[in-house]
């Protein structure tokens, strides 16, 4: 593979996350979690997974009583998924033309 695909993301949970995160600003735990379908400790474990690597942000604040987190791709996280894409890209089109 080429330098641009990365093995953390290609991971298919990590990639459903990192693709409905990318054209996003903050996007709410919830709505990730519905989107995606994962319980809500998959859906932790995978954003601690990327917030370790340095691709994703967590907000956690409290409105009124009830607590909410939010997640956003950092620009480290936004740039290895464009790197990933654009492997990934290059992978298909070299096997598309054999």
């Amino acid at each position: 593979m080429g330098p641009g695909f990365d093995p953390l993301i290609h991971a298919p949970t990590r990639l459903s996350l990192v693709s409905f995160l990318a054209p996003l600003d903050w996007a709410e735990f919830r709505l990730v979690r519905e989107e995606l379908g994962l319980s809500d400790s998959a859906l932790s474990k995978q954003l601690s997974t990327l917030e370790d690597a340095g691709y994703l942000e967590v907000k956690r604040e409290f409105v009124g009583r009830r607590p909410r987190t939010s997640v956003r791709l950092t620009d480290e996280g936004i740039r290895a998924f464009k790197g990933h894409v654009a492997a990934l890209r290059e992978l298909i089109g070299e096997e598309m033309a054999e």
